[in-house]
């Protein structure tokens, strides 16, 4: 399908020196992204991580060093 797309100067340049640096069409460069966005869409969004909340009787004041850390993480 043919279809017109509205690109500024300086994105279309720096898109134009890539193809050419990768050997490859513009049109080409331009499906390759266009797949892999739609690609990317399908993944499951990353869970965040939970971090470990340590308490203080002295709110900044604990000191930890490697050995504590290790003593109240898990590490596979």
């Amino acid at each position: 399908m043919r279809t017109t797309v509205d690109i500024p100067d300086y994105i279309y340049r720096r898109l134009k020196s890539r193809a050419a640096e990768d050997g490859t069409s513009f049109k080409k460069l331009i499906i390759r992204g266009v797949e892999q966005v739609l690609r990317d869409k399908r993944r499951k969004p990353h869970k965040r991580a939970k971090l470990p909340l340590i308490h203080s009787n002295r709110p900044g004041t604990l000191h930890l060093d490697n050995t504590r850390i290790y003593d109240i993480l898990s590490f596979p």
